[in-house]
């Protein structure tokens, strides 16, 4: 689990890199994301219902039916996907959870942390889905065929 985004998140940004390498309307069946990234299936579809709902996602019912991207890979950033599962709380908090801390009243690490958070920020809306999709070696994220 990764120290600034939750398990939830960490999953959703796996399944829509995913989806980022389907061909384009391509809907893959909740099951086959579970089998293909190990993730469990009744936490990944409240996942992908969430994104759907922030319209990152495409659901179609019926056995042909599935998830696929709403938008062109190359129009989903990162932090799109962050905003819509864990919010953007991380963009102005308290690394250490001081809920008073500010430039005002700022903890030991505020200056360290505020650099750091800015910086986090611009990798996560400067990255767009489908530079990271085609940059993905991990061999899940392949088809059966290569």
């Amino acid at each position: 689990m990764s120290i600034l985004f939750s398990r939830q998140c960490e999953y959703a940004i796996q399944a829509v890199l995913f989806l980022a390498l389907k061909p384009e309307g391509e809907r893959v069946p909740t099951n086959a994301l579970t089998r293909r990234l190990k993730i469990p299936y009744h936490f990944l579809g409240k996942i992908l219902q969430s994104l759907t709902r922030k319209g990152l996602l495409r659901s179609e019912k019926g056995p042909k039916g599935g998830f696929s991207l709403a938008l062109p890979p190359e129009d989903i950033t990162l932090f799109h996907i962050v905003e819509a599962i864990d919010g953007d709380a991380f963009t102005r908090s308290c690394v250490l959870g001081f809920p008073e801390c500010s430039g005002k009243n700022p903890c030991s690490v505020h200056e360290t942390w505020g650099k750091q958070r800015d910086q986090i920020y611009q990798m996560l809306v400067s990255r767009n889905i489908g530079e990271m999709a085609r940059d993905m070696k991990r061999p899940e994220y392949r088809s059966k065929a290569h």
